[in-house]
């Protein structure tokens, strides 16, 4: 409950015919009732004039799930992003603040530079402010003044301008600060840790009844943040991945037995070393944090390894950061270590496996191999955004700034099969998307680099049953009504 004893909204659903659910973001008139409305200057803009329709219809709703049967349910959908006929602020009114949190992703500098551009363009606001240094930026005091100027360039450049940090996160000295500057508008660049951060944040806005948007974009290089299609920063490290597979293939086909072994990233989800390896064809082996591996034995990655050596005379094996992981525990009898941000500190399985390989072939005189390691990661993390990139990061951050616009306030913002829509902060934040391995998409893979899927049928078939008991679960979700949390019905 708030200090004026009003409740605290952090759900909204709303049911409908033939099993429609929306899951719908919070808006500042849930708590603040009375908020005045001001016509959306874009009706005016010059550029916008072209436009046959200038606003989102207020009932829009994007479809999380789109290849249905006849009787299914019309299931889970979200509202749709964009902007709307009536604005909750006036343009000298807003004081808007940025914060990049977490680690560097490609895109990062172009979100904030659209962001700074979207609310000085679209709707004549000056006043934003950069938070450096991450969430301890807010009650460090440290920001700085952005402006068209200041941020024209930035999106050449890879980083971030207002600098990142992990951890740092204090509700309370955080949302004091915010209101000390008279912020009213909050835009929050960062991962899963980040967005749970700052539902927390717009949680402490709302029980202090304070007339502030809180608007997550989701960032993550891994491209694990469930429900959206991809995470901005995806496309360029996948991109920049194959010159890395490229050196590998070329330093391999060069020498007798070579083998050429890349380390991509991919914590808890295998999406880059797979459409890295999708895209490059050169692989000969690929392995992802999803799919459990195996070396010594009958079936095992080594035997693999021998086998294609003998077949091609080189390899390339690209590996996830997050792969092996408890082999490599169990092998070295590691510590479970955190960071400041709360992740599981990963050992270097390229290290580890690199010297597997190693001492494998030591006991195979008759076969000498020429292993060369190459880790791209930080190279890959630190680069400007690709064109697709780019013009992603504006229309997350142009979607963002009209949602923010509009009212509405604790969501991410993030396409949902090709559409912009506003996503419960919860929902991005519950748990991680991972590659499924019973999908075609991994079968794809397989096919394309002819390796074993290195696990036994048992563990195939509880994988199958794993993932249907989610779909079942999440259609009995949408068909579901929680009285405590229904906001009335379509």
């Amino acid at each position: 409950m708030s200090a004026e004893g009003k409740p605290v909204i952090t759900k909204k659903i709303v049911n409908g015919d033939a099993g429609y659910v929306l899951e719908d973001v919070p808006h500042l008139t849930d708590y603040l009732p009375d908020l005045p409305t001001y016509p959306n200057p874009l009706q005016d803009h010059p550029a916008y004039s072209v436009v046959k329709q200038y606003f989102v219809n207020t009932d829009d709703t994007v479809a999380q799930t789109i290849v249905v049967h006849k009787s299914s349910p019309r299931g889970v959908h979200f509202r749709r992003a964009g902007p709307r006929q009536k604005a909750y602020f006036e343009s000298d009114e807003v004081t808007a603040c940025i914060v990049t949190c977490g680690g560097l992703c490609p895109g990062l500098n172009t979100v904030i530079r659209e962001i700074v551009c979207g609310l000085y363009d679209m709707y004549g606001v000056k006043t934003i402010l950069g938070i450096e240094g991450g969430y301890r930026g807010f009650y460090a005091r440290n920001t700085i003044n952005l402006t068209r100027k200041t941020v024209s360039d930035i999106h050449k450049r890879g980083g971030t301008v207002l600098g990142t940090s992990r951890g740092g996160h204090d509700t309370t000295k955080i949302v004091d600060s915010i209101q000390d500057r008279g912020i009213n508008q909050v835009y929050i660049i960062g991962g899963d840790g980040t967005q749970k951060g700052a539902s927390v944040i717009f949680e402490e806005v709302q029980r202090r009844g304070l007339k502030v948007a809180v608007v997550g974009v989701p960032k993550t290089i891994d491209n694990d943040i469930e429900v959206i299609d991809k995470s901005f920063g995806f496309d360029t490290a996948v991109e920049e991945a194959q010159r890395a597979i490229n050196a590998a293939h070329v330093e391999s086909e060069s020498q007798e037995n070579g083998i050429g072994l890349v380390k991509l990233m991919g914590r808890n989800s295998g999406f880059i070393a797979m459409y890295a390896t999708l895209a490059s064809r050169d692989v000969d082996c690929c392995l992802i944090p999803e799919s459990p591996f195996y070396l010594e034995g009958k079936g095992g990655l080594l035997e693999f390894i021998e086998k294609r050596l003998k077949e091609h005379g080189h390899m390339v094996i690209v590996v996830a950061e997050g792969a092996g992981q408890d082999l490599i525990a169990q092998d070295m009898r590691s510590m479970d270590v955190h960071d400041a941000s709360g992740n599981k500190l990963l050992l270097d399985v390229g290290l580890w496996l690199s010297q597997k390989i190693k001492e494998h072939f030591v006991r195979k005189p008759k076969m000498p191999i020429n292993l060369k390691y190459i880790d791209p990661t930080y190279m890959i993390r630190a680069i400007p955004s690709n064109a697709s990139d780019n013009v992603y990061c504006t229309l997350l951050a142009h979607s963002a700034v009209h949602g923010a616009m509009a009212g509405y306030t604790g969501f991410t913002v993030g396409p949902v099969n090709g559409r912009h829509a506003y996503i419960p902060f919860d929902r991005i934040t519950e748990k991680q998307k991972k590659v499924v391995i019973t999908d075609r998409m991994w079968a794809r893979l397989l096919s394309s680099t002819n390796q074993p899927s290195f696990m036994s049928n048992k563990y195939i078939e509880d994988s199958k049953k794993d993932n249907e008991a989610h779909n079942g679960t999440s259609k009995a979700e949408n068909v579901s009504t929680d009285a405590s949390l229904t906001n009335g019905s379509l």
